[in-house]
């Protein structure tokens, strides 16, 4: 047996376990004042199902992601990179049309969808109003489009790209933690939008849909020096093909820009540190913006 049918049946073992990892966040009645509307949602109902169906995500559901080591590589620049992780909690699905519809108060026209043509900016505002509605400390403070990230808060945040690729391979070295048609929905599908959430099997962190269906923004800046304040979305969606479904696979848009094929995941894990986590320093970022001699090829100027 190869390593991607080994990997495939570890990962059936897995998601029939998954609810002993699962962090499930019970909401409160008190509404956040975060900017935007919201509204308290009905309790959900739940039912036993296979574990690689499609089931109805009214709330929140977060794995345990152990930490570790991932090695990150910037094609631009040449360079890879060592990230040390710690413990940190990512979402099991990619947040759904009708979790955004519960917490910001909006009609959710196909509920079990990944919430799409969400911008990077309103990814972190519905963030912090879930913080605030559970009670937690939110992690971004925002003036206008300027994001500040606050390490230590304990409250709901996008992940950092060292996070999600890591989360992502599970251990996997390969490019696919499994088989891509039974893992992902990709262009190979010949679908024209995106899918329920959890249709194809999970990863051995017993997570659903980080590759294939829908990009997903992370915290971190693309390339500064290239392209300015674009930040990452990673994972493909489901018109790429193969080679841009895979794990160490990123691309990025502008903040404000909001595409069909794009959506997030939350994580949670506050650190002891200033301006740095999880692979992510704005000191480094920083640097990377500082261009010394030509301009990068393909450079975006801000404007």
């Amino acid at each position: 047996m190869g390593a991607a049918a080994r990997a495939h049946q570890a990962a059936r073992r897995v998601a029939g376990r998954r609810r002993g990892v699962l962090v499930r966040l019970k909401r409160r009645t008190r509404r956040p004042d975060s900017g935007v509307e919201s509204r308290r949602p009905p309790p959900a109902s739940r039912r036993a199902t296979a574990p690689w169906e499609a089931v109805p995500v009214t709330e929140l559901e977060l794995a345990v992601i152990p930490g570790g080591t991932v090695v990150l590589h910037d094609a631009r620049r040449k360079a890879r990179r060592t990230v040390e992780l710690e413990p940190f909690e990512l979402g099991v699905y990619p947040v759904t049309e009708e979790q955004v519809g519960e917490l910001l108060g909006e009609t959710a026209h196909h509920p079990r969808r990944p919430a799409t043509d969400v911008s990077w900016l309103r990814a972190i505002r519905f963030c912090n109003a879930a913080s605030e509605w559970e009670g937690l400390e939110p992690a971004y403070a925002y003036d206008g489009e300027v994001v500040t990230w606050h390490v230590d808060a304990d409250g709901f945040r996008l992940p950092t790209e060292a996070e999600w690729e890591f989360a992502c391979r599970a251990g996997s070295t390969g490019p696919h933690y499994g088989p891509l048609d039974e893992v992902a929905w990709t262009a190979a599908d010949g679908v024209t939008h995106p899918q329920d959430v959890g249709g194809r099997h999970p990863n051995l962190n017993g997570l659903f849909d980080t590759l294939g269906n829908v990009w997903e923004w992370c915290w971190d800046l693309l390339d500064p020096a290239r392209y300015g304040d674009y930040r990452v979305f990673r994972g493909g969606g489901y018109a790429d093909d193969a080679w841009n479904v895979r794990a160490s696979a990123r691309r990025g848009g502008a903040p404000r820009m909001h595409h069909e094929d794009v959506g997030f995941r939350i994580a949670r894990g506050g650190f002891d540190a200033e301006d740095a986590a999880q692979g992510w320093s704005a000191a480094v970022d920083l640097e990377r913006a500082d261009v010394d001699g030509p301009l990068p090829p393909g450079w975006t100027p801000l404007r």
